[in-house]
């Protein structure tokens, strides 16, 4: 298929072939998976996982690519596209009682508000298994101490595990991208490893991070006094990239005291 890449929609097809069987070897697809990809592109993807699965259900957002794909797969019953933007995507919908396997060589533009829509909705998803900007799987799979810890890792332990698989150099796509990319696997919780609301955690984690370079009791002085951070055995001198997702959980389960 002769098409033009769009920037509007972050389009880096895969070409690299050795590339594809890898991600497939780590997805390592059954007969009984229901799958979904989002953004298959020219479907290079798509191609090498049709055969292993039960079904595979594709999200397209470019015009032009979902009528290839239509044709391309016309012929396979396993095969269903949707046309739709996957950041308003409802996945559940896709699910029938069982959990779906989510892939995808995501775009970088719109990688991590995917990642937060998706992370919504784990209660139907048994793994994601993504391609990003090396950048993000770094954030994704960091631990406290870590440069690149943030509000993303510390929200994606809250929902999955994070593995990073292996990295992608720029050369396995077109057109090449600036950036090395990597390939995460993520893995929902089956339960929450810390019993908290989702939407106290993402505010605290969200102000904490909002000023990193600031201790915590000043990038939280709008939501907690420097006693109250005591009183949950937090330093208020520490700075946000030192805690973990427990010491968080304390502080989202005060605010919401404070808030009751």
């Amino acid at each position: 298929m002769n098409h033009q890449p769009r920037k509007r929609f972050g389009q880096n097809f895969l070409r690299d072939s050795t590339v594809v069987r890898s991600i497939v070897l780590g997805i390592a697809p059954d007969p009984e998976d229901h799958l979904v990809e989002i953004g298959p592109g020219q479907g290079v993807l798509t191609e090498a996982l049709l055969p292993l699965c039960g079904r595979l259900d594709a999200i397209e957002i470019d015009r032009d690519l979902a009528a290839s794909l239509e044709t391309k797969f016309s012929g396979n019953t396993k095969f269903r596209l949707h046309r739709a933007d996957a950041l308003k995507f409802r996945f559940c919908e896709l699910s029938y009682g069982k959990k779906l396997r989510v892939v995808g060589n995501l775009p970088y533009n719109i990688s991590t508000p995917l990642l937060f829509h998706l992370f919504a909705q784990t209660e139907c998803i048994e793994d994601m298994h993504f391609m990003l900007q090396k950048e993000v799987v770094d954030r994704l799979c960091a631990v406290p101490g870590d440069k690149s810890y943030g509000r993303l890792g510390i929200m994606a332990r809250y929902y999955c595990r994070a593995d990073g698989l292996f990295e992608v150099p720029p050369e396995s796509f077109f057109p090449r991208p600036q950036v090395m990319s990597a390939v995460v696997r993520l893995v929902p919780h089956e339960t929450r490893p810390v019993d908290v609301d989702p939407g106290p955690l993402g505010q605290v984690v969200a102000a904490a991070f909002s000023q990193r370079r600031k201790t915590l009791r000043n990038a939280l002085k709008h939501l907690f006094e420097e006693g109250e951070i005591q009183d949950l055995r937090i330093d208020p001198q520490a700075r946000a990239e030192t805690l973990g997702l427990e010491a968080y959980a304390r502080l989202a389960r005060a605010l919401t005291g404070k808030a009751g």
